[in-house]
């Protein structure tokens, strides 16, 4: 079993950069892709980033592209997203997910391991 802690999260004023974090435990995550999902109020689970287990390979969702940066320190079974220029609209719950199953890396259905979650939020 995996267990995997976020933090990190916080208020912060539109345009600020926080970093979340993702710390697993249980046994060693470098072996598996890893993400991050994020659920606003009253919407869906909406795909963030996937990196893979050697750190390579980053996958972004096409709108959050170029203001969000996945990596990981698997020395310290630790995953990051780096959020910068933050927006109202980035106000979420932010998820880590561990383990894809092998099918679409966008679709929450295939992760095997999930956070409890950390909530970001983003003030005018």
């Amino acid at each position: 079993q995996v267990q995997l802690v976020e933090s990190g999260g916080r208020l912060v004023q539109a345009g600020g950069s926080p970093r979340l974090s993702c710390a697993a435990s249980g046994r060693t995550v470098s072996t598996y892709s890893m993400a991050w999902f994020r659920q606003a109020p009253g919407k869906e689970y909406e795909f963030v980033a996937t990196i893979t287990g050697s750190g390579g390979m980053p996958y972004y969702s096409d709108s959050l592209k170029g203001r969000f940066t996945i990596s990981r320190d698997n020395a310290k079974n630790t995953v990051y997203l780096q959020m910068n220029s933050l927006k109202p609209e980035d106000t979420a719950v932010y998820y880590c997910a561990a383990q894809f199953l092998g099918d679409s890396r966008e679709r929450r259905d295939q992760y095997r391991y999930w956070g409890q979650g950390t909530q970001v939020t983003v003030s005018s």
